[in-house]
């Protein structure tokens, strides 16, 4: 019990830092393209996690079977899914950019049967349809603008490869330190982007990445969002299993709203706790079975 109640503080405190991210990628992604932008943002991640690691004195030392696992995580998880997601949010909007990705749980119980052979239990199915009901709840599909349909698709891919990233997470040894399997495949990552980024770096305006806005922005998601995000993420995700664990994901949309109720001054309705009960029930399920 105790192992399960921190393994969904990890996936709870990551999707929570994850529900700020999408109206501040909203803000920065006008100044910096998606790609360039996901780039910047590893070159910060690599930066915190190398000095924290080397801090910590992490083992670095990886067995060779274990390396094209990462290098896939690095390739699908952290250099694809990332900027598809970022591209659909420039494309649509923050508000489709949640809904649409929320329904990465659904597609990580699907790769854990099809991956993990994790067995696909009734009380799964109803915590990620509960869920996905309180999502619908919250975010009011009625008044989603779903002229962007080329956004859309981007965010689909999105929460597609991060689904199965967050599936072959498990596949690697539970006791490996989280800090260097993040480390590396953010590495991974910067090193496939780098030779598409480069060439286009002059056209950044450097002018306007000196606002605080900006920067400040890209210091978030670079330092909170990237490389705290994915650590509490990947961790949790090594303490329950793969197709409960996607279950969490669905706190990004509550914690988005709240932080524009709080924050912005947004209103919400009554539909707004309606379903945030429902997406708490969902998770109370998950946790119930991992008993």
């Amino acid at each position: 019990m105790k192992n399960t109640l921190l393994g969904s503080l990890f996936l709870i405190l990551a999707s929570s830092i994850w529900g700020g991210m999408y109206v501040v990628v909203k803000v920065v992604v006008a100044v910096i393209a998606p790609l360039e932008l996901v780039w910047l943002r590893y070159l910060v991640a690599i930066v915190a996690l190398l000095i924290v690691g080397f801090v910590t004195r992490q083992n670095w030392r990886i067995e060779k079977r274990y390396f094209l696992i990462i290098i896939t995580i690095g390739i699908i998880g952290n250099a694809i899914s990332i900027v598809a997601q970022e591209t659909g949010t420039m494309l649509s909007s923050a508000q489709m950019g949640a809904i649409i990705t929320s329904s990465t749980p659904a597609f990580m119980v699907i790769f854990a049967r099809l991956l993990l052979q994790e067995r696909l239990t009734l009380k799964k199915i109803l915590s990620v349809c509960l869920a996905t009901i309180g999502v619908f709840l919250i975010l009011g599909v009625g008044h989603l603008d779903v002229s962007s349909k080329l956004g859309g698709i981007w965010l689909l891919i999105a929460a597609l490869t991060w689904a199965l990233m967050s599936v072959l997470v498990k596949r690697l040894p539970s006791d490996y330190s989280q800090i260097v399997v993040t480390t590396y495949s953010i590495l991974v990552a910067l090193i496939v982007l780098t030779p598409f980024v480069l060439p286009r770096l002059h056209e950044i305006n450097i002018s306007q990445m000196s606002h605080p806005t900006i920067w400040g922005g890209l210091l978030y998601l670079g330092i909170v969002s990237t490389a705290g995000g994915f650590l509490l993420w990947n961790r949790g995700l090594q303490i329950l299993n793969a197709s409960s664990g996607g279950i969490f994901f669905f706190f990004q949309p509550v914690v988005g709203t709240l932080l524009g109720w709080l924050i912005l001054g947004e209103t919400i309705g009554v539909m707004f706790w309606i379903g945030s009960i429902l997406i708490l029930i969902g998770v109370l399920f998950v946790i119930k079975q991992q008993d």
